[in-house]
């Protein structure tokens, strides 16, 4: 993390804010920035498909891809461009059958083990968390009970249908009795931007994606520039 944001963010909670990480990321990649902050309570995981206290273990929230939307998936996964590779998430692991350099980088990345299932069939059709499709050119498949959403420009994000991290940042904060108008969220890719319109105040990283900037509310300065820390200067000013 930009050590700016960082010790913004440290200050922030210090004052008795509450920051929450919401991400793709599964529990195994997130855990790191989560340690990093010292933080205690929910993080917003798969982007917005389970929220889970990773200190505790606790899961607040999450949903599954249904087992006939699995089955889809595993008809889409034989059509792939040779450029496209699956990933899957359930349990709390990463699986991939393919043995590629995006799906290696993808690992390296988010400092996580990709597991061989040895075949996809091999694995349950229930209890998916989500599934990637990771390379070039990214397929738009119509399948029911799922939500598409890229998150990077390579990375298109298969959930379960109504998982986002603006629902899951609703549910996190009713659940708390915080009103969203109390709540500022940062973001940079399309899958950020539900969660940008929720909650009070939404800011866009200068260097994000041209949709997120268009529709945030306020734009900061760049990520490697200390975007969280130019927000949580303005959220600290105005309280």
């Amino acid at each position: 993390m930009v050590p700016a944001s960082r010790e913004a963010l440290r200050r922030f909670t210090a004052a008795g804010g509450e920051v929450v990480i919401a991400t793709g990321r599964m529990e195994d990649s997130a855990r790191r920035f989560y340690e990093e902050l010292d933080l205690t309570g929910e993080a917003i995981l798969y982007n917005g498909a389970r929220t889970v206290n990773l200190a505790t273990g606790r899961v607040l929230h999450e949903r599954h891809l249904p087992a006939a939307a699995w089955k889809e998936l595993l008809a889409l996964f034989g059509e792939l461009p040779s450029g496209v590779h699956p990933v899957a998430f359930r349990d709390g692991a990463a699986y991939a059958v393919d043995d590629a350099p995006e799906l290696r980088d993808f690992a390296r990345r988010d400092g996580i083990t990709l597991r061989d299932p040895g075949s996809w069939h091999d694995l349950p059709a229930e209890g998916f968390t989500k599934c990637m499709l990771i390379g070039d050119p990214l397929p738009d498949p119509p399948i029911a009970g799922i939500t598409a959403v890229k998150s990077e420009a390579t990375y298109l994000e298969l959930l379960p249908e109504g998982a986002t991290k603006g629902e899951a940042l609703r549910l996190l904060a009713a659940s708390r009795g915080v009103p969203l108008g109390q709540v500022a969220a940062i973001g940079d890719n399309p899958n950020d931007l539900d969660m940008l319109a929720v909650a009070g105040l939404g800011a866009a990283v200068g260097d994000g994606h041209p949709d997120v900037r268009a529709r945030a509310q306020i734009t900061v300065g760049a990520c490697a520039d200390g975007a969280v820390a130019d927000l949580v200067s303005l959220v600290m000013s105005a309280s």
